[in-house]
């Protein structure tokens, strides 16, 4: 196992365990920027990591009854299909260099985004839950297509760039269903669809080849005893002070992948 590659899914896995979402939005970038990965192979072979540890995360969610499965199945309706539309338009894209530039301007354009909503978090909860009856009801009777859109958007983004499953999915959730979502419910809800979404988006990348089997052992390897660790150390910091930080820590990584 490479040192430096085990020491990149600690860090990640840390995060992960500290935030719950929105960590795992740094691999790719570590990949790329930190580890010379080749856009493409990063993004793949992160969508892999992904599926393996939200496995982990799902299980333990399921087992006590988290997850809404009418809002898991709204996602999917949208994200599955746009996955393999996606992965089929990627993989017609002949120039090597036009394909890592797009992945890149895109993964750092929804790291910013993600920056953004990850600082939004708290304001959306407070909206939507000021909303009037009447406007309540509304946005009620909308919430299956809405649902299957964001899982459009999600399923294009994450297929793309590995990334926005997590703290978008999490954001859209609480937008969309503000009473029916509590924290462990918007939290094992948003793990278990994008178990299949990212297994779906990896089928694709790995197709295409763009997977590297042993960097991701090793990576797996190193976030392990990260996500403990990051869970041990989340119960002793305000989670309003960890979510800052990372949308800090995102936001400068997606400014530095696009204009950097």
């Amino acid at each position: 196992m490479d040192l430096v590659h085990g020491l990149s899914g600690l860090l990640v896995g840390t995060l992960v365990g500290m935030t719950g979402v929105g960590g795992g939005s740094l691999m790719a970038p570590i990949l790329i920027l930190l580890l010379g990965v080749s856009p493409a192979t990063a993004v793949g072979t992160d969508l892999w990591f992904a599926a393996t540890t939200k496995i982990v995360g799902g299980v333990v969610h399921q087992s006590v009854g988290d997850p809404d499965w009418t809002v898991v199945k709204r996602l999917a309706l949208g994200s599955i299909p746009a996955s393999i539309v996606t992965s089929l338009l990627l993989s017609q894209i002949a120039s090597g260099q036009i394909k890592q530039g797009l992945i890149i301007t895109a993964l750092g354009t929804i790291l910013l985004v993600t920056a953004g909503a990850m600082f939004a978090w708290s304001k959306v909860q407070r909206v939507v839950l000021r909303l009037e009856p009447a406007q309540a009801a509304a946005c009620r009777r909308r919430q299956p297509a809405l649902t299957v859109l964001a899982g459009v958007l999600l399923g294009a983004m994450v297929t793309l760039t590995s990334i926005g499953a997590g703290a978008l999915g999490a954001v859209m959730l609480m937008a969309f269903y503000p009473l029916r979502m509590t924290g462990s419910r918007l939290v094992g809800t948003d793990i278990v669809h994008a178990i299949p979404l990212t297994i779906v988006a990896g089928m694709g990348h790995f197709m295409m080849g763009n997977v590297d089997f042993p960097l991701l052992g090793s990576l797996l390897v190193g976030s392990i005893p990260g996500i403990i660790i990051g869970s041990l150390v989340a119960t002793r910091m305000p989670p309003t002070l960890l979510r800052i930080i990372l949308a800090v820590v995102l936001g400068l990584t997606g400014f530095k992948m696009i204009f950097g």
